[in-house]
């Protein structure tokens, strides 16, 4: 792949800013992540706002959360097109680590991100 992956996180509200913020302090990488949020709109809004960060290029879609709209408008807009891929559940470690994996391909870096944001959830011992 010649160009990096894109990375687009689709949450409600400002979660996806908030998320895009804490990457860019941590990393020092701005322009791997695009912030998509479902405020004000409808499903024909935010299907035109994915489509309008993904660009026509090879992306990843962390969503917010397992159901709702920002899911089934990544789902639809993802289905029959082997250049996007959905992870949903977003956290901030799978971020950073497709933040570093961005030259795979787009469900080989889904797939890496998810393990390691599954790795990061934890009950710590008090």
């Amino acid at each position: 792949m010649s160009e990096p992956l894109r990375g687009v996180i689709v949450s409600h509200a400002a979660v996806a800013q908030a998320l895009l913020a804490a990457v860019a302090a941590i990393t020092g990488v701005n322009d791997a992540l695009v912030p998509v949020s479902n405020d004000g709109c409808d499903t024909g809004a935010l299907a035109e706002r994915l489509t309008q960060a993904i660009g026509n290029k090879p992306a990843v879609l962390f969503v917010d959360l397992p159901g709702g709209s920002c899911l089934t408008s990544s789902v639809r807009l993802a289905r029959g097109k082997s250049d996007v891929a959905v992870v949903t559940g977003v956290n901030l470690a799978m971020l950073l680590d497709f933040v570093f994996h961005r030259e795979l391909p787009p469900a080989d870096a889904a797939r890496r991100a998810a393990e390691a944001g599954s790795r990061a959830i934890r009950t710590p011992v008090a």
